[in-house]
């Protein structure tokens, strides 16, 4: 197995095709073998759905260097997923998402649900989220420790594109906070200073930081948004400001982990 394995849950609906063709896209960049995982609720559809995803398979352009494969489990999305991506070593998970509605505002979406079982990097898609050279990323941090976990993973992505990286913290009038918050920019600006990354640091106002964040990233263009996911609630799917990011209204595609199960902290 490829030690660069990027794994796209798949239900051949629309939004998960459209995240596989994002993974091919980033294929273009990576050599990696890209697993196409359906969850099948019995072992009777299992073998009907291994058909059908070989039939999906013989139809992709799959750029050189770059391989595909198939695996059907018999399970639950929300616990296999993370079993299968960590036994497998897996660098990331790319998910289309259908967003919320309805009842799902309330318990959280399938994508929020499956991120905080797994422990290696996301790539979430939307319907409208098109494949393009990322060449701004834009990776919020705030106070605590959990959020720079994102930090190095928004740097990986850099690197392969060549893309510049702008870290957005909120000001703080506090004379504390405030040099909290100045010592992890300056841990920030160091570790990419050490890894050769194009960044900037920028500091907005307090309150409505994930309006902020998307306005941000509305002016200057940017192409793929970086956090780390560290809620502190009973129901981590409350957490709205990961929650709006990920359905922000621009489609845009986010890099994200859930830093409570990630393997070590990067600071």
């Amino acid at each position: 197995m490829s030690k660069n394995l990027y794994i796209v849950p798949y239900d051949f609906t629309p939004i998960t095709q459209n995240a596989l063709e994002y993974a091919l896209f980033l294929g273009e960049r990576v050599h990696t073998e890209i697993m196409i995982l359906h969850i099948a609720d019995s072992e009777d559809k299992s073998r009907e759905m291994a058909q059908k995803l070989e039939t999906v398979k013989s139809t992709l352009k799959v750029p050189e260097g770059t391989e595909v494969s198939t695996k059907v489990v018999v399970g639950n999305l929300f616990k296999d997923i993370g079993r299968i991506s960590k036994e497998s070593s897996a660098q990331l998970v790319i998910m289309g998402t259908h967003g919320f509605s309805g009842m799902q505002k309330i318990f959280g979406s399938r994508a929020m649900k499956v991120i905080i079982s797994v422990e290696c990097p996301f790539i979430v898609v939307q319907k409208n989220t098109k494949p393009r050279d990322v060449k701004k990323v834009v990776v919020p941090i705030d106070l605590t420790k959990e959020s720079l976990q994102i930090v190095n993973y928004a740097g990986d992505i850099a690197n392969i594109y060549g893309a510049e990286v702008h870290v957005l913290a909120e000001k703080q009038s506090d004379q504390i906070l405030n040099t909290r918050i100045q010592n992890r920019i300056k841990l920030v600006k160091e570790k990419y200073e050490e890894r050769n990354v194009n960044s900037t640091i920028n500091l907005v106002k307090r309150g409505s930081y994930g309006k902020k964040v998307m306005n941000y990233a509305k002016s200057n263009q940017v192409d793929m948004i970086a956090i780390a996911y560290h809620s502190e609630s009973l129901f981590p799917q409350f957490d709205s400001f990961a929650r709006n990011l990920i359905i922000n209204k621009e489609s845009l595609p986010v890099l994200i982990i859930n830093s409570k199960l990630a393997s070590a902290l990067y600071f």
